[in-house]
């Protein structure tokens, strides 16, 4: 198999992983608590903070562990990869999350597809997933640049955990999970008429989270060539 082949199914595997853990983990917590929405959101949380961990530290020799197309745009963008990359790890991510929902669906005996009816609209929530999105850029591209990726997982595994309370919209911060969301009418789904509302925002705090990187963390690589060390 080639590179971007490995590459490709590493992001459509990790992402359908992803979509299985929150969707899941969303309708056993509605059934395992159902008069507690609270607890509810906190199992869903919990069970996503260290699902996404343990995916990030499986799938990052594979293809980067993106799960995410801001997370795909904005390493582009800093980085300067070839918009290519776009092309192979968007659709993957993208086709993953509806997997993984049609997948977490099954395995709790709900239909495989069922549009969400859950209504998730409001200036507030949008503002939530601009935060959100923002916030998870910025701590995935803060530690890359300043040379401690490797730390990857666990951060953005309680990043993820926490945004879960602190924003409104219970941080989605990601356009395919987003869509996958769509295919579940259960606890983690969201309506289509409330997606693509949620995935401009996301797009927005992608582009804060990126200027904020830019002036915070300089590339390294641009700082040594400019220091006159040698380049690479």
């Amino acid at each position: 198999m080639s590179t971007t082949a490995r590459a490709a199914a590493g992001e459509l595997l990790g992402s359908a992983g992803l979509a299985a853990v929150v969707v899941g983990s969303g309708i056993a917590a509605q059934r395992l608590s159902p008069s507690d929405g609270g607890l509810q959101l906190f199992e869903n949380a919990f069970a996503t903070a260290l699902g996404l961990a343990v995916l990030i530290l499986v799938f990052a020799p594979v293809s980067g562990a993106h799960f995410n197309p801001v997370v795909t745009l904005v390493d582009i963008a800093l980085h300067r990869r070839p918009w290519s990359v776009a092309a192979v790890y968007l659709p993957a991510q993208v086709i993953g999350c509806v997997a993984g929902a049609v997948l977490a669906n099954l395995m709790f005996a709900a239909p495989a597809v069922a549009w969400s009816t859950t209504d998730r609209s409001g200036w507030h929530l949008l503002l939530a997933e601009g935060v959100a999105t923002a916030g998870l850029v910025l701590v995935i591209f803060a530690l890359v640049r300043s040379g401690r990726s490797h730390l990857a997982a666990p951060a953005v595994g309680a990043y993820i955990g926490a945004a879960y309370f602190f924003t409104s919209s219970t941080s989605f911060a990601n356009p395919a999970i987003t869509v996958g969301r769509m295919f579940t009418d259960t606890f983690a789904g969201i309506a289509p008429a409330s997606a693509l509302p949620f995935i401009a925002a996301q797009l927005v705090g992608a582009a804060a989270g990126w200027a904020m990187v830019r002036a915070l963390f300089p590339d390294p690589r641009a700082a040594g060539i400019r220091a006159g060390a040698p380049a690479g």
